[in-house]
C-alpha cells in the first residue's frame, strides 16, 4: 500500500491504515517538512473524528492560542455563532505546519514508513498491482503494491497519470492572510477600529473599496492584528516562494489607497481561489484524496475535507488488502466523498458569488443574506454545511432510519463496565454494533462478524435509536427503533452487516 504525499491527509490515511492493520509505504517528494505558512487552523467535522479516536486533547494542547470566538468568515460576511450555547461549528488555532508535525508524530507512532525526499517520477498499473518509479537520495529505484493512493496536493502528478480529469475554475484573485504587530503609532479602538496616522479609521470586519477587499480583526488591548486582503490580479505565484511584509503592505496600499504601519508578524500567507473537483476518486488501483481530489474557492475547509476522506477511505482499502470486503465496497469511496466534496464545492462557490459583487446589487444580496443569518434556524444550517455534519451517506436499502448514514451521535454510555461513550468506543477505528435496548437476538446475528466489530450493550438517556451499527469512520451503517419482536429488524441488520463487512 503506497500513499503519495506527507501532508495532512497523506499523514491521516497512513495513520488510519496501521489501525487497519496495514503497513502503508509513504512517499514525499519534499526532503523536509514545509515552512510555508498555509492554512492556519483546524475546524469542522473533522474535530469530531479525531475526539472519536482519542486526539482531539493532544491537538488542543499543542494550540497556538485559546480557541477563537465561533465567528467565521463566510464571502464578505459572517457566520456569528457568538450567541448559541452550542455552536454548529467551531476551530482550533493549528497552523498547518504544526498540524502535520502532529501527525507525523502520531504516524510514527503506529510504525508508518515516511520516507522523505523520494519524489515518484512515474507510474503504471496492472490488474493486480500498481508499480511506481521514484528518485530517492541514492538514486533511482522501483517498488509496487496493491493500491496507490494520491495525497500530492492540487497539482497532483498522481491524478494526471491516472488519467483522472479535474474540471473547474480559477478565479484571478489573490487573497493574502496575515497575523501582523502593529507599532504603536497605530492605535487600537475599543470597538476593534484602527486608528492610523494621516488615515484616519479602519473599520474592523471587511473594508470593500473599487481596488478589491481589506478585512481586519483586532483585539482592544493587543497590538496583534489579523490582516486579510484580496484583490484581482493576473500574477502567477509560486506557493513555495513565501510572502513577504513589503508585499502585503503593497496589497493593503492598493486595496485602501492608503499607507498601514506593520512592526512585524508572525503569519504570512498568500493563495488563490479555484473550484476543481476530480471527476473520479479511483482509477483502477489509483485513488485520490485532499487537494489531489478537490480544490474550494474559500478559506478553512480544505484541511476538514481532505482528512475526513483519508478516514473514509482508510478502512474501506484495509478490507479489501485483508480480503474482507464485500463487492463493491471500495467504489463506495467516492460515491460519498465526492458527494461531500460537491457539498463544499457548494457553499463555497455561493462565497465566491458573496464576496465578488462591488456594484449596489451585490451589497443588497450581502445584507439580506446577513439579515437571513439573525435566525438561529438558518444560521445553524449553514453552520452544519460549513463545518460537514450535514453529509448524510447513501446506504443500501429501504425504509432508512433518520440516523443511517449520518455521523453517529456521542451518547454517554452505560454499561456493565462502567461508564464510557461512543467516542470512546471508536478509538481503535473499529466497527461498532451498539444494543440499547439489551435485544440478545440482534447480538446473535452479529457474533458472525464478531471478528471484524465490536459488540456492546449498554443504555442510555433519550436513546435517537434502539441498536446502532457504527462504521470505523463514526458513520452510521444502519439504525432500528424496535418494537417487541426484533423480527422485522433481524434481516435488515444481517444485509447491513453483509454489505459493509462482508459474507462471515
Amino acid at each position: 500500500m503506497i500513499v503519495v504525499g506527507a501532508g495532512p491527509t497523506g499523514f491521516m490515511l497512513a495513520a488510519e491504515l496501521r489501525l487497519a492493520g496495514v503497513r502503508p509505504l509513504v512517499l514525499e517528494r519534499q526532503p523536509r517538512p514545509r515552512d510555508t505558512p498555509k492554512a492556519g487552523g483546524l475546524g469542522g467535522q473533522i474535530l469530531e473524528l479525531l475526539r472519536y479516536r482519542g486526539l482531539l486533547e493532544r491537538f488542543e494542547a499543542a494550540c497556538t492560542g485559546p480557541a477563537p470566538a465561533p465567528r467565521f468568515p463566510f464571502g464578505g460576511v459572517h457566520l456569528d455563532f457568538t450567541q448559541l450555547p452550542d455552536p454548529p461549528m467551531r476551530a482550533l488555532p493549528l497552523p498547518q505546519q504544526l498540524l502535520e508535525r502532529l501527525l507525523g508524530e502520531r504516524a510514527g507512532e503506529l510504525g508508518v514508513d515516511l520516507r522523505r525526499g523520494h519524489e515518484v517520477t512515474g507510474v503504471s498499473q496492472g490488474d493486480d498491482a500498481v508499480t511506481v518509479d521514484v528518485r530517492g537520495p541514492d538514486g533511482p529505484y522501483r517498488t509496487s503494491a496493491r493500491y496507490l493512493v494520491g495525497c500530492d496536493g492540487a497539482h497532483s502528478r498522481i491524478r494526471d497519470w491516472a488519467g483522472i480529469p479535474f474540471p473547474g475554475t480559477t478565479y484571478p484573485e489573490v487573497n493574502r492572510l496575515a497575523q501582523v504587530t502593529l507599532p504603536h503609532t497605530v492605535t487600537v479602538l475599543g470597538n476593534g477600529d484602527l486608528g492610523v496616522p494621516g488615515f484616519g479609521r479602519i473599520r474592523a470586519g471587511f473594508t470593500r473599496t473599487n481596488h478589491g477587499l481589506l478585512g481586519v480583526g483586532s483585539s482592544p488591548g493587543t497590538q496583534s492584528v489579523s490582516l486579510y486582503t484580496i484583490e484581482d490580479e493576473s500574477t502567477e505565484y509560486d506557493d513555495d516562494v513565501p510572502m513577504t511584509l513589503a508585499e502585503l503592505q503593497d496589497s493593503v496600499h492598493r486595496v485602501l489607497g492608503a499607507h498601514l504601519p506593520l512592526a512585524g508578524s508572525t503569519r504570512l500567507s498568500r493563495f488563490t481561489f479555484k473550484a476543481h473537483q476530480a471527476e473520479r476518486y479511483r482509477a483502477g488501483r489509483i485513488l485520490l484524496a485532499g487537494d489531489a481530489a478537490h480544490l474550494f474557492p474559500a478559506t478553512g475547509v480544505a484541511l476538514n475535507a481532505g482528512m475526513l476522506d483519508a478516514v473514509n477511505l482508510a478502512w474501506k482499502l484495509a478490507a479489501d488488502l485483508h480480503g474482507t470486503a464485500p463487492a463493491g465496497l471500495l467504489d463506495t469511496y467516492h460515491t460519498e466523498r465526492h458527494l461531500a466534496g460537491a457539498r463544499t464545492l457548494l457553499h463555497t462557490r455561493a462565497q465566491v458569488a458573496l464576496r465578488r459583487g462591488h456594484d449596489a446589487a451585490a451589497e443588497a444580496l450581502r445584507d439580506v443574506f446577513t439579515e437571513l443569518l439573525t435566525d438561529e434556524q438558518p444560521l445553524r444550517r449553514m453552520g452544519a454545511l460549513v463545518a460537514g455534519t450535514d453529509i448524510r451517506y447513501p446506504m443500501p436499502g429501504s425504509h432508512l432510519h433518520p440516523l443511517t448514514g449520518t455521523f453517529a451521535p456521542d451518547l454517554t454510555l452505560h454499561t456493565d463496565q462502567g461508564v464510557t461513550s461512543i467516542a470512546d468506543l471508536l478509538h481503535a477505528a473499529r466497527p461498532v454494533l451498539l444494543d440499547l435496548a439489551d435485544r440478545p437476538e440482534l447480538r446473535q446475528i452479529a457474533r458472525d462478524w464478531r471478528h471484524l466489530l465490536n459488540l456492546h450493550t449498554a443504555k442510555t438517556d433519550d436513546r435517537p435509536a434502539d441498536a446502532l451499527l457504527i462504521r470505523p469512520d463514526g458513520h452510521v451503517a444502519w439504525a432500528a427503533d424496535l418494537d417487541e419482536s426484533t423480527d422485522s429488524a433481524m434481516p435488515t441488520l444481517r444485509e447491513a452487516l453483509s454489505a459493509w463487512f462482508g459474507t462471515p
